[in-house]
């Protein structure tokens, strides 16, 4: 049975940071954490991948950051890993795979593939190695309920059990959020888009 990969990431953030686009100085997308789950083709996990990465520029989280999200800086000064590191580990994840994000998140993650290339550090895959699809689109137009709903409270507004304890802006929590919206939308009857099913 044919598996794809289902992603979220956590990075960076200010107030007003989303509605400026990062647009102030020094203001960058720099991945804190990482989280993606391998799903089968009826959407049940496989294997799941989280890390925690310390940010390069912006070393010390912003508080507004840490209350979203819940991440520490004491947790990230003390499991962070390097983002050259996290970035090839999590690439060789999805190599061969669809990789779906609720969003455009491959494009945070070429971001940071690319500063890290920039300082001269090596990434042990590509992303020519997988498929990354924003899948926001064609989720919002199959359940249009879930328009103005972040990938942590899909499970909310097509009302869904949790899928299981933690919260929001948790990138592995995410995760499992996305990929119980995208099982309840097969069991109803949904084609999932080329490349999951």
């Amino acid at each position: 049975m044919s598996t794809f990969v289902v992603f979220d990431l956590e990075f960076t953030s200010w107030p007003r940071a989303l509605e400026q686009g990062w647009s102030a100085p020094g203001q960058l997308r720099e991945i804190v954490q990482i989280g993606a789950l391998r799903l089968r083709e009826d959407c049940t996990v496989v294997e799941e991948y989280e890390a925690l990465v310390r940010p390069t520029v912006n070393t010390e989280l912003s508080p507004y950051f840490t209350e979203l999200t819940g991440i520490s800086q004491q947790a990230v000064d003390r499991d962070g890993r390097p983002a050259a590191e996290a970035l090839g580990e999590f690439l060789g994840f999805c190599r061969g795979q669809t990789v779906l994000s609720y969003g455009n998140d491959m494009v945070v993650l070429g971001e940071n593939v690319g500063w890290a290339r920039a300082r001269g550090e090596q990434i042990k895959n590509s992303f020519l190695d997988a498929a990354f699809v924003n899948i926001r689109p064609w989720l919002n137009t199959v359940a249009p309920t879930t328009v103005h709903a972040n990938v942590g409270r899909l499970w909310n507004v097509l009302g869904l059990p949790k899928p299981l304890a933690g919260q929001e802006h948790s990138a592995l929590f995410d995760c499992y959020s996305f990929a119980a919206a995208l099982s309840h939308l097969r069991d109803q009857g949904a084609a999932l888009p080329e490349g999951c099913r």
